[in-house]
């Protein structure tokens, strides 16, 4: 594990560029496909990347806020007045 968290350490701003590019397109610069593997820890490169370098809001898989917007809307209760006896 500790060489690939020195892996990690070098990755400099470009390479994760790449990295992240060939990740999306499914190819390295050069053209050649990559293969399961190599897009599995390319990505595994590219996360552990982003949490050392990037905020939150800007890593892969970031979806932000996750309440519902309807609990910001008060829905009024047509079905029964507020001072109803149950």
């Amino acid at each position: 594990m500790s060489s690939f968290n020195k892996m990690i350490n070098n990755i400099t701003p470009d390479i994760y560029q790449s990295l992240k590019l060939a990740v999306e397109i499914g190819k390295w610069s050069d053209g050649g496909k990559l293969t399961a593997e190599q897009r599995e820890l390319s990505l595994q490169a590219m996360i552990a990347w982003e949490v050392q370098n990037l905020p939150e809001e800007e890593r892969t898989g970031y979806m932000g806020p996750q309440e519902c917007s309807s609990k910001s809307i008060t829905v009024p209760n047509i079905l029964f007045k507020s001072d109803a006896v149950h």
